[in-house]
């Protein structure tokens, strides 16, 4: 997975883990790898759904055991591949929650400002909503890769493949307020080269991002639950109603597939019948 198809380090784990699942399944009811039809896969799944493993989490399961089998044909382990009959669950469409500018303002405002990190958080929430960065992509952004006074950065994301990100002026202000809290942390080797750190000088973890973004939300009064990945969608969205071109979103997000970048197309239509409903006379009592 990392050598043939380079494929990131969460993927390469996502589909060993989906992989050990489904092996481990198979030992507790004795049946040998090489004896598994798409019967057998169709049972597994079954019992997915009835621990109440949601329809997206058995897709993505789907998508890596098709993967794996086709490792094990290709490697002559196997003489057929059970997945090719296989389908994967239906996944409805799902929109993601979005905040508004306001609610962005008042996370930022939320801030403790007596805090240690509170420049880093600042400059972390401003790089997440200002670039539409994955959280991923914040933890490993290099400050080698910032280009401050050009007003881009360089990211790192799917798949190892590299992208350009234009940056606001907030961000850049923030990045360059935070550069001098960060020259004085005792900075671990190997991590020179990482932007966002701990007060101890190790890289922000994905968990400790989420714990930041979450306890913001939260000081600020907001019931919406929040993530890192709800200021990508933020950033998306304002851009979408702003104007943008979607191809453009599609890049800056760094969507492989313009579908994927479509479902701001549907937030965007949803605010527009919410507002239509709102204000049109027909619908005022």
């Amino acid at each position: 997975m990392r050598l043939e198809r380079g494929l990131s380090d969460n993927s390469c784990e996502n589909y060993c883990r989906d992989a050990l699942r489904l092996i481990t399944w198979l030992a507790e009811g004795g049946i040998p790898l090489r004896d598994v039809s798409v019967e057998t896969l169709r049972h597994f799944l079954g019992d997915l759904h009835d621990l109440g493993i949601a329809e997206r989490s058995q897709a993505r399961m789907v998508s890596g055991l098709r993967s794996f089998f086709r490792y094990l044909l290709l490697e002559g382990y196997i003489e057929t591949d059970p997945t090719e009959l296989l389908e994967s669950p239906r996944i409805g469409l799902h929109l993601p929650e979005v905040l508004t500018l306001g609610e962005i303002d008042d996370m930022i405002a939320s801030i403790d400002p007596s805090k240690e990190e509170a420049q880093r958080d600042r400059a972390m929430m401003e790089t997440l909503y200002g670039c539409g960065l994955r959280v991923s992509e914040l933890c490993g952004l290099e400050m080698s890769r910032v280009y401050a006074d050009e007003g881009y950065l360089i990211v790192r994301g799917k798949g190892d493949k590299e992208r350009m990100v234009p940056m606001s002026d907030t961000s850049v202000a923030e990045i360059t307020a935070y550069l001098e809290d960060r020259s004085r942390l005792p900075i671990k080797p190997g991590e020179e080269n990482i932007l966002f750190l701990n007060r101890r000088g190790h890289r922000l973890t994905r968990q400790r991002a989420f714990q930041i973004v979450r306890g913001l939300a939260e000081a600020a009064g907001i019931r919406k639950t929040i993530s890192p990945h709800t200021l990508r969608h933020s950033f998306a969205t304002h851009l979408l109603e702003g104007g943008a071109n979607l191809r453009a979103i599609q890049q800056m997000l760094g969507h492989e597939s313009i579908a994927t970048t479509q479902i701001y197309i549907h937030l965007d239509t949803t605010t527009l019948r919410s507002d239509i409903l709102r204000y049109h006379p027909r619908n005022k009592v």
